[in-house]
């Protein structure tokens, strides 16, 4: 069972109340003379075994309790990533540590004063003391109110803590009913727990916002390219490409973006990786509203000769497949995925990250009929190797070419695959680099299977129709998955932090899989080198609109 977030917050707040407990005890001991008589023991030196052996189970202790810690770090990590996804990666990463020591006493001092004042205020003749108690912390939430750091705090700030610190010991000194102080310790807790979640709602929606829109200088960039097309028409030359784009013995590419220099980074990185680059045809599928943008873009570019054949994905289904839906552009969906053993509850759980097919992936071999081999390349990798010899695999009757991850198996996501009949043992796959045989897709008729189970999701709103990509990508190619060599993509660059870079150095093709892409100012900034070296340079349009990922 999923625990609730006020259970995960649970530990925290015994602690705290322990500790504010602690601090009651003693002046209450005092007030009715009970405090215990301590006499000073004579000190004696164990002998050195002893001391020895001491150690060394303090030392296995201690080791112990950091191992504890850190298993508990890392399952309330996974825990805030199911609810907020890499928001929680990114935001440990970025961390600011406190350094204003007054302000935070000053909250503490609040934070006691509150859960003292309702008990105090029910004391018979303490009616000066709770006048003044109230006039602290009136004082304090207007300073805290006005003042984030220290150095926004009014210059009698100290004589404030001093009072409020004289103020507290005068109402601890105090005969008061500890459940009383006790609940509303607890009442605050749950107040600013529910805060603290509220804000970190707002912080994780606020990050999902910067990781899925364009910076509006990229938008800019966009907006200029179009317009640039419409003034000079002439640059369209797909008219004589058009034989080398159908031509089947050419390495045809497949791109999926509406990033203009997402898509160049892809091409860029490829060619120059190429062997042979005059041998290479890219089909970049995008939508209509960056179609013209695009294409002014790679006509004004080259590629070492490499040909460019920009696709306006949404008019060439509503004009040659208008059977099919949907007919809007989707990029590959990402996903994670937690697992949990309800056999063994105990085991610790895990958190991945799965890259698959969209649903416009599905229409490819309709759109290509003249081809029969083709590499889909997401617009988030970086190819650092000559990619040639997977026009050279034997693939057999599997259709699609790709990464196997075994961290994730059909049997694990069994909740979310439906009735459909699956092996259970199947692990699920990578897009990023897919080798894809059209001739196979076809006779295995894996674009009607897609549509068959397409018509078993309910709802067909935009966010069940990227939700069910997940069980249509895994279904629709099962059993038909060839595996590639696992060490070919070094995936995760969008969202982990712990990549050695000479792995990153060394792998054929980088795959920047995760929320933090490298064009993003929330991009990686270890691993964004790896993209821009690739990134073309110089460009007016990229001045004038500050462009500078």
């Amino acid at each position: 069972m999923k625990p609730t977030p006020s259970q995960r917050r649970r530990g925290p707040r015994v602690a705290l109340l322990a500790l504010v407990l602690c601090s009651l005890l003693v002046p209450l001991a005092f007030i009715f003379d009970r405090a215990p008589s301590v006499l000073p023991l004579p000190r004696t030196e164990p002998p050195k075994a002893v001391n020895e052996s001491t150690q060394r189970t303090s030392e296995v202790s201690n080791a112990r309790k950091r191992r504890g810690a850190k298993a508990d770090e890392v399952e309330n990590s996974k825990a805030c990533q199911l609810e907020f996804g890499s928001y929680c990666i990114w935001s440990t990463e970025h961390k600011v540590i406190m350094k204003d020591s007054v302000v935070k006493r000053l909250k503490d001092q609040l934070f006691v004063a509150r859960s003292y004042y309702p008990s105090i205020a029910k004391l018979q003749g303490q009616e000066l003391l709770t006048q003044e108690m109230k006039q602290n912390i009136q004082d304090h939430e207007r300073v805290l109110s006005a003042s984030a750091v220290d150095a926004d705090l009014p210059s009698f700030i100290n004589k404030k803590i001093e009072q409020m610190e004289h103020t507290i010991a005068r109402a601890k000194s105090c005969t008061v009913e500890c459940h009383n102080v006790v609940r509303k310790l607890w009442q605050i807790l749950d107040m600013t727990d529910d805060e603290a979640h509220f804000h970190m709602k707002q912080s994780a929606f606020l990050y999902n916002l910067g990781a899925q829109t364009l910076p509006k200088t990229h938008h800019c960039f966009s907006m200029r390219l179009t317009l640039e097309y419409f003034k000079s028409p002439s640059l369209d030359s797909d008219v004589s490409l058009a034989r080398k784009f159908k031509t089947p013995n050419h390495r045809h590419y497949v791109i999926i973006s509406k990033n203009v220099l997402a898509a160049s980074v892809v091409i860029n990185s490829t060619v120059i990786s190429s062997k042979e680059p005059g041998n290479n045809v890219f089909h970049i599928l995008t939508d209509v509203q960056n179609f013209y943008g695009m294409k002014y873009w790679f006509a004004r570019n080259s590629y070492k000769k490499a040909a460019i054949h920009v696709v306006n994905y949404e008019e060439m289904i509503l004009e040659k497949l208008p059977k099919f839906n949907p007919r809007e552009l989707y990029l590959s969906e990402e996903f994670r995925v937690l697992i949990r053993s309800t056999e063994r509850p105990t085991e610790q759980t895990r958190m991945e990250y799965l890259s698959l097919f969209s649903h416009s992936h599905f229409f490819i071999p309709e759109i290509f009929k003249d081809l029969k081999k083709v590499v889909i390349l997401d617009d988030d990798v970086v190819i650092q190797r000559d990619l040639s010899f997977l026009w050279n695999l034997d693939m057999g009757d599997k259709v699609n070419g790709a990464v196997e991850f075994c961290g994730v198996r059909l049997g694990q996501v069994r909740n979310l695959l439906g009735k459909t009949k699956y092996d259970p043992k199947s692990c699920a796959w990578m897009s990023g680099v897919n080798v894809i045989n059209l001739d196979k897709w076809r006779k295995h008729k894996v674009t009607e299977n897609y549509l068959m189970l397409l018509k078993q999701v309910k709802n067909n709103d935009e966010v069940s129709l990227r939700e069910a990509a997940f069980s249509l990508s895994l279904l629709s190619f099962q059993h038909l998955i060839y595996p590639l060599d696992k060490k070919l993509t070094l995936s995760g660059l969008g969202y982990d932090y712990g990549i050695d870079p000479e792995v990153a150095r060394s792998s054929a093709l980088l795959h920047y899989n995760g929320n933090m892409k490298p064009w993003l100012e929330l991009g990686i900034p270890d691993y964004k080198k790896y993209w821009r070296r690739f990134l073309t340079r110089e460009d007016r349009f990229m001045d004038e609109c500050n462009v500078n990922p």
